[in-house]
């Protein structure tokens, strides 16, 4: 019996074949080696889904605490600082990406069998979380370059919020037009390779070139601004790092996909089609342990959730020492006295 695979090759001839058709005839070294492809392929797309799992559960811990963090910060202060805000909103969006990632935790090395609308309309929505994400962090670059922000509209961070949603949605219309053509069959990709190169460029386009000049220029904008003030920019705030180092991940893991994306969509057809697979799904893998990384590092490096998280493993370690000191004084018994008369009976 052959092992199962994600690939399902094309049916043999039972008749005999045709001189016209020769690619559909293989001979046994060949459909050998393919079956070995299919089974290297699949074992590396196990190894990384087990990574990305791994990575996904402390995610998921993180968020947890991230929200406690957040909610005590607003009972405390009854508002949110706006970098703050800013934030808690980047974590929802990657919290919602690691939520849409389950998909594959649980049916990787194969795919989710699902029909075009629904899978179009995971595309979308993955597209949507991830370009959000990344416009959220250029809207930071922008408020700790004009700290407090020039205009007066977005100072509010409900409304900057709301633009970033809405900036993020025509964006990911574009990769959903492109994208419809090219998905056939019931196996749910993200982002399959038959779409081609055009899609492959579109995404790489407004996924990573865009955020990433955005970025680049507010940074850039950012030192020119403090450097004539004679002031400190990134360094000067609490925040600075934290922004530079989610940057930094989100961008790294967003270039690798898309170049891996870009070159499986430019491949000489069908060979090698295990390996591209494969690597695209590792890919994807990668991608969304972007989301998941950041959400421990929001956790790790944000001044009020560290001290969240401090505050919490404080408290479980006073309540275990006090359930071990309650344990410990069970143990010791009680000295029993008892007195006897041990005086002369004078009557007998």
């Amino acid at each position: 019996m052959e092992p199962q695979s994600t690939i399902t090759p094309e049916p043999f001839p039972t008749s005999k074949p045709s001189p016209s058709l020769p690619s559909l005839v293989l001979d046994n070294s060949t459909s050998t080696d393919f079956n070995i492809d299919i089974i290297a392929a699949n074992d590396l797309i196990s190894t990384a889904n087990h990574i990305y799992a791994f990575l996904a559960a402390l995610s998921l811990v993180s968020a947890c605490f991230l929200l406690y963090s957040f909610t005590q910060t607003y009972k405390a202060q009854r508002r949110m600082a706006w970098l703050d805000c800013l934030f808690g909103t980047f974590c929802g969006s990657q919290l919602l990406l690691v939520l849409l990632s389950l998909w594959s935790v649980a049916y990787r090395p194969f795919y989710l069998p699902a029909p075009q609308l629904a899978c179009a309309a995971l595309s979308f929505s993955v597209n949507v979380a991830s370009l959000c994400g990344l416009l959220l962090l250029a809207l930071m670059a922008y408020v700790l370059t004009f700290d407090p922000p020039s205009h007066a509209l977005l100072r509010r961070p409900g409304v900057s919020v709301s633009l970033v949603a809405l900036a993020s949605v025509p964006s990911s219309v574009v990769l959903a037009a492109v994208r419809w053509p090219g998905q056939e069959g019931t196996h749910c990709i993200v982002d399959p390779l038959a779409n081609g190169l055009s899609y492959a460029l579109a995404k790489l386009c407004l996924s990573f070139i865009v955020p990433c000049f955005l970025l680049l220029g507010l940074l850039i904008a950012g030192c020119v601004h403090q450097w004539k003030s004679r002031g400190r920019f990134l360094s000067g705030s609490e925040e600075g790092p934290v922004f530079l180092t989610l940057a930094v991940v989100l961008l790294f893991c967003q270039l690798f996909y898309d170049v891996v994306l870009l070159r499986g969509g430019t491949g000489p057809g069908e060979d090698g089609m295990a390996f591209r697979k494969a690597l695209l799904s590792v890919a994807e893998s990668v991608l969304f342990a972007g989301s998941a990384v950041s959400l421990l590092l929001v956790l790790f490096l944000h001044r009020s959730s560290r001290d969240s998280l401090k505050g919490a493993l404080r408290q479980v370690r006073d309540c275990c020492h006090s359930l071990g000191g309650t344990r410990a004084h069970r143990h010791i018994t009680p000295p029993h006295i008892e007195i006897t008369d041990t005086l002369p009976d004078y009557n007998s």
